[in-house]
């Protein structure tokens, strides 16, 4: 096993961050960290935290008006697909609850009148144009290959709270020893 491999038996589940291997060579997972919202038998499903999308949410729905959401790249499958994570409990009852203190979608029509009337704070969304899949066993393969580091334990803190430019970087601060050094790595290695 290689020195900065993971362990074989750290296995993705839903509610894990993924995090990509310093030089994974797909450009659209370059860096990125990946809330996975569902890993079963039929494939994985999550949002790329850590890119910003060129456009504004107000760009893209009339709906939310001047309200000052962040929006991401949430993957490159369906980019004509809008998706939102919250930790607002008024909307819980029409989402799915990922992890605790994290839900995924909700009812829209509740969530854009919150967001006129300023009632739900902006740090407590976090909206997706596309998202990341993988067919069944595609992740396991890309595992395998040590594509994917594994985080256990996400808190909404992690989600919401944290600085979405540091995130890849924090993630493997977070993890300490061999991944506190995998964090420094340079993005190009002849740079270095």
């Amino acid at each position: 096993m290689d020195y900065f491999s993971q362990e074989k038996s750290v296995k993705p589940g839903r509610g894990d961050l993924l995090i990509s291997e310093p030089y994974l060579p797909d450009p659209n997972f370059e860096r990125t960290v990946i809330f996975i919202c569902e890993h079963d038998e039929n494939g994985t499903f999550g949002f790329v935290l850590n890119n910003k999308a060129q456009v504004e949410l107000h760009d893209l729905i009339d709906e939310a008006g001047d309200y000052p959401a962040n929006l991401f790249v949430g993957g490159p499958v369906e980019q004509n697909t809008l998706h939102f994570l919250h930790r607002e409990p008024a909307l819980a009852s029409s989402s799915r609850e990922v992890v605790p203190g994290i839900f995924w979608g909700g009812d829209f029509n509740q969530l854009t009148e919150m967001m006129n009337t300023r009632t739900i704070q902006s740090t407590d969304l976090r909206f997706f144009v596309g998202y990341s899949g993988w067919a069944a066993g595609q992740l396991m393969d890309e595992m395998d290959a040590k594509s994917w580091i594994v985080l256990k334990g996400t808190s909404p803190s992690m989600i919401f709270d944290w600085d979405n430019q540091d995130l890849w970087k924090a993630c493997l601060n977070t993890m300490g020893g061999k991944f506190r050094l995998m964090s420094n790595y340079p993005k190009d290695p002849r740079m270095n």
